[in-house]
């Protein structure tokens, strides 16, 4: 079989993983769509252990209710539980997602929403078959269709969304610089360190807890890991903190940084394939 037989191939493999997987998204088969998926409250928040590793999370005590039962569970974030818990507050709700039939299974998850569809693997095979015709254009027709068919679609969606995506980290930044300030204390300096297997090097990661109540009375307990001066001694430490209203959980430093850094680096990447894309374009 030669190379167009191992390609065709190929991409009917990927095809149709992909075809079966969107069915069984239809049909609400997948595993993400049949995880139940409810709501629970955190009872009581404990506060970390000094020095403990960050991973572990803010210690918790979460009640949730199974929708098929109605039984209620009180459970705690021990263990492997799904996602850290690095804010918390009495009254604050987080996401509980479990097997069918499996409540003592569940993971915590700060997402709210109905979760995902399953489509992951079904849009990766899609992606796959695409490249696998795009490889057979290119040894048919020449390099420039390489980059023309892989960096083209690419480019066209990255300037279809960059003017939507600066617009929203423009008013995401408006809304981060006019947060609210209260008092708070630094009550744990949490610390990870990692080893490289490579050359040896050993690094250590120093992570604030910050206690403040917000003004409608929540009292918080949070990560920190931006804007503090010798996190290693800041333990008892008095603060101001700055906060969003509507969601204390955010750490607005980390996501101002977070949010100017991830613009340059699409504006840089957007910028290279489009003239990778003009390249193949002017080569065809």
């Amino acid at each position: 079989m030669g190379w167009h037989g191992y390609l065709a191939l190929w991409c009917g493999v990927c095809g149709t993983v992909a075809l079966v997987g969107l069915g069984r998204s239809l049909a609400g088969a997948t595993r993400e769509q049949r995880m139940v998926r409810t709501r629970g409250r955190i009872e009581r928040v404990g506060e970390p252990r000094h020095g403990s590793s960050p991973s572990d999370g803010i210690p918790v005590v979460v009640t949730f209710q199974d929708p098929a039962t109605g039984q209620e569970f009180t459970v705690t974030n021990d263990g492997d539980r799904g996602e850290r818990i690095g804010a918390a507050w009495t009254g604050r709700e987080i996401g509980v997602h479990y097997p069918p039939g499996r409540p003592h299974a569940h993971r915590f998850t700060s997402d709210l929403s109905g979760g995902g569809r399953g489509l992951g693997v079904p849009l990766f095979a899609l992606f796959l078959a695409y490249a696998g015709l795009v490889v057979a254009a290119a040894i048919e027709r020449g390099w420039p269709w390489a980059v023309l068919g892989f960096c083209g679609p690419w480019a066209l969606s990255g300037l279809y969304h960059l003017p939507e995506n600066v617009r929203d980290r423009n008013r995401r930044l408006d809304e981060l610089a006019g947060l609210t300030a209260v008092p708070g204390r630094v009550v744990a300096v949490l610390k990870n360190v990692s080893v490289d297997a490579d050359d040896g090097h050993v690094s250590t990661r120093l992570v604030p807890v910050l206690a403040f109540t917000t003004l409608d009375g929540r009292a918080v307990t949070a990560y920190r890991e931006s804007g503090l001066r010798d996190p290693a001694g800041s333990r008892g430490r008095a603060v101001t903190v700055h906060y969003d209203p509507d969601d204390p959980a955010v750490d607005p430093d980390a996501e101002r940084r977070s949010r100017k850094r991830d613009l340059v680096i699409d504006v840089v990447v957007l910028l290279a394939v489009v003239a990778a894309a003009v390249v193949g374009a002017v080569a065809l």
